[in-house]
């Protein structure tokens, strides 16, 4: 398995862009190869291996590889079908829209009609965390454990973080609770 490939892009196709290596070119699809221009690039890769198949796919951010690969899990959902979603849509719009349920932003991906939208949905809500997390979660670690701890699920503990004043767990529980039953 590949991690990343740090190379210069020497080609730029319409789904592909070859990038070089150590007098190496790979072939890495991406999901907007123009967006690339012929300079230096480090490429996070997925090594797609199949029987009839052996692919590099490349994102810019590891953000992006990992709602990659989750998105691959889903049901019916393949490389080349999740592939060109990162490039009409943005990492925070694709998990705000799996998050709020909002089939209409995922069925305007090409090839993905209403019951892939649904799947995909149901596979994932709850399961992704979006950027948009509050920067101060490390003084809510345990606090984070408590709740998961209860059941409750990581993007609506993070909805609630923000409005937690105190400084010790025990209140912290207490505050938390409160904002989740309301």
């Amino acid at each position: 398995m590949y991690g990343y490939i740090k190379g210069k892009i020497t080609e730029i196709e319409n789904n592909y862009v070859i990038i070089e290596n150590n007098g190496i070119g790979y072939i890495v699809y991406v999901a907007n190869p123009y967006s690339y221009q012929e300079s230096e690039y480090t490429i996070y890769l997925y090594h797609y291996i199949r029987e009839d198949e052996n692919s590099l796919y490349g994102f810019k951010t590891k953000e992006e590889k990992e709602l990659f690969l989750k998105l691959i899990n889903v049901k019916g959902l393949g490389c080349k079908m999740a592939l060109p979603m990162f490039a009409t849509g943005s990492i925070d719009g694709i998990v705000d829209a799996i998050e709020r349920e909002n089939v209409l932003y995922l069925k305007k991906f090409p090839k993905i009609g209403d019951k892939l939208a649904r799947q995909i949905i149901l596979d994932l809500k709850g399961k992704l965390v979006s950027n948009n997390a509050p920067t101060n979660t490390k003084d809510f670690t345990e606090l984070i454990e408590v709740l998961k701890g209860f059941g409750y699920k990581p993007a609506d503990i993070n909805k609630i973080l923000p409005s937690i004043k105190s400084e010790k767990v025990e209140d912290q529980v207490k505050e938390a609770l409160k904002l989740m039953l309301k």
